[in-house]
């Protein structure tokens, strides 16, 4: 039987959304604990939800260890899956991160998330999952939501997570980096890796929630689609 682990990052600084409201003189949140509704749901917690609909066998935050905010609002989640890892350092990059989360998991593959993208669905997670299992090497393929291209893809240019791939292959690409994932994608795919792109099942999944207008279309996106969650 295979095994997943999910890897969601949420220790980074919040900056442009931080500044932003700052700009608009409106309180200063990180957008992960940002509500969702009247209920006080946040972002972290709708992204977590929605990959813990899926069969894996386990979730793992990675968070800042001054991160108490983001941690308190891990408690309202009640699944035995999931688990906080926090970094040894207050600053660190994607890479250092999803290493972090990737050398506490315990399975074959490894879906990589960012704590920022709630609005992709079961159904996406699925796909990609389906899509890296039945190609011809699962160790060698990396199951990506587009950008741009559907199917095999020709190059890794742009991408960023969610995405699928090898527990211990991702571990060596990873290590001792300080940087963006797409340096690194890119890389893997120079090196042979099979990268195949999904297609989002609603546009609003391909949405980067880093400013407050971004946040304004989530909120619109949720309240129209509410049968979606």
């Amino acid at each position: 039987m295979v095994s997943i682990s999910a890897i969601i990052t949420a220790a980074g600084k919040s900056s442009r959304m931080i500044n932003d409201q700052k700009e608009r003189n409106i309180p200063s949140l990180n957008k992960l604990i940002l509500p969702i509704d009247s209920k006080g749901k946040t972002i972290i917690e709708l992204t977590i939800e929605n990959i813990l609909n899926i069969e894996i066998d386990e979730c793992i935050v990675v968070v800042s260890h001054d991160d108490c905010e983001i941690t308190e609002a891990l408690y309202n989640i009640n699944d035995d899956r999931l688990k906080i890892v926090h970094n040894g350092a207050v600053t660190c990059e994607l890479s250092e991160s999803l290493y972090n989360g990737i050398k506490n998991s315990k399975s074959e593959f490894i879906f990589s998330i960012a704590g920022d993208q709630p609005t992709i669905s079961a159904e996406t997670y699925n796909n990609m999952v389906n899509k890296m299992l039945n190609s011809e090497n699962p160790k060698k393929t990396i199951s990506i939501l587009r950008r741009n291209d559907i199917g095999l893809l020709k190059t890794a240019k742009g991408l960023g997570m969610p995405f699928i791939a090898n527990r211990e292959e991702l571990l060596k690409y990873l290590k001792n980096q300080d940087d963006n994932l797409n340096p690194i994608l890119r890389k893997m795919h120079r090196d042979g890796f099979t990268f195949y792109g999904i297609k989002e099942k609603d546009k609003f999944e391909l949405l980067n929630i880093n400013n407050h207008e971004d946040y304004q279309l989530f909120l619109e996106f949720i309240n129209t689609k509410s049968a979606y969650f």
